[in-house]
């Protein structure tokens, strides 16, 4: 077993390194990051003046050592534009973040993974394919037109929910339904898939044979079973929803990661792009690391493998 994590935590260092190392290497060739930072009104004198204060002026070898340093420290360089660290203005939103994330999560896997064991277990029903086509609506609708149609719906023609902005959970609940749909339409459809596999195996029909409640049968032997693809899934997801997170924060106003996202963008405030973006492939290897400890444990035969490989 401590190989089989070893081996993992070597393959995700290796993997943040080189996301590392590919965006630090993307931003310069696209030319001088400078020009990004200076107004349009800028005069040369001006522009290299920001380049020394950033040190741009150095070697791009002695760039990229200095911003490993940093990154080891966990310094992700001072935004020009906010006036402030990277990591104080990530830190700031990321709880606004979490919360929608988190939020979105509770409406994937909680509409979704009962409506796949719904559609798995009655699949030639009216109901099943009632299901079915909800998960269809779900999987079609952009995010973006998602949220505005709720915000339409439920704050301005029923009241019920405010439209944007932060407060109480009642303003968590409109962008983490808008965040959630798309991906509760996929671990419905892989939860199903799952079961569908392994209803058809002979342990199954032996175990009705046996007159095994469904659900006992359900409980002990097919949601283990058909759990691998849903932690799959699950770590794909959850950096799908922070992914999406740009657009949905941008429609309800929530001042996360996604909006600051957004601003920085149109201020062409690249370090704080950056830290973003480096922040966000740290989480997709960190989950995907835990969804493989997560495979060992709910599955022993995947430990078993790993120690021998």
């Amino acid at each position: 077993m401590a190989g089989f994590l070893a081996r993992r935590l070597a393959q995700a260092l290796v993997t943040i390194f080189g996301v590392a190392t590919l965006i630090f290497f993307l931003q310069r060739l696209t030319g001088d990051p400078t020009y990004l930072l200076v107004p349009e009104t800028a005069t040369p004198a001006d522009i290299d003046a920001m380049r020394r204060s950033l040190g741009f002026d150095r070697p791009l070898v002695v760039q990229y050592a200095s911003f490993l340093a940093d990154l080891l420290r966990f310094d992700l360089g001072r935004s020009v534009i906010q006036n402030a660290p990277v990591t104080t203005i990530i830190a700031s939103r990321v709880p606004y973040t979490l919360a929608l994330a988190a939020g979105a999560l509770l409406v994937a896997c909680g509409i979704g993974i009962p409506v796949g064991i719904a559609m798995a277990l009655w699949r030639d029903s009216v109901f099943a394919k009632a299901l079915s086509g909800l998960v269809l609506a779900a999987q079609s609708l952009p995010t973006f037109w998602s949220g505005i149609l709720l915000i339409l719906v439920f704050a301005v023609t029923l009241g019920w929910l405010p439209p944007s902005a932060t407060g109480g959970i009642s303003h968590l609940v409109l962008p983490s339904v808008a965040l959630g749909l798309l991906s509760m339409a996929t671990f419905a459809r892989i939860t199903r898939t799952a079961l569908l596999d392994e209803l058809s195996r002979d342990y199954v029909r032996t175990a009705r044979a046996r007159g095994v409640l469904p659900g006992r049968l359900l409980g002990r032997h097919l949601a283990r079973n058909a759990a691998i693809p849903v932690i799959t899934v699950a770590a794909l997801e959850i950096s799908n929803l922070l992914a999406g997170a740009v657009i949905v924060e941008t429609v309800f106003a929530w001042p996360g990661l996604g909006q600051v996202t957004v601003q920085s963008i149109l201020a062409r405030d690249f370090l704080v792009v950056q830290g973003v973006v480096l922040l966000g492939a740290f989480v997709t290897v960190a989950l995907n690391l835990a969804a493989d400890i997560l495979y060992s444990v709910v599955d022993p035969r995947i430990r078993l493998t790993g120690a021998r490989a």
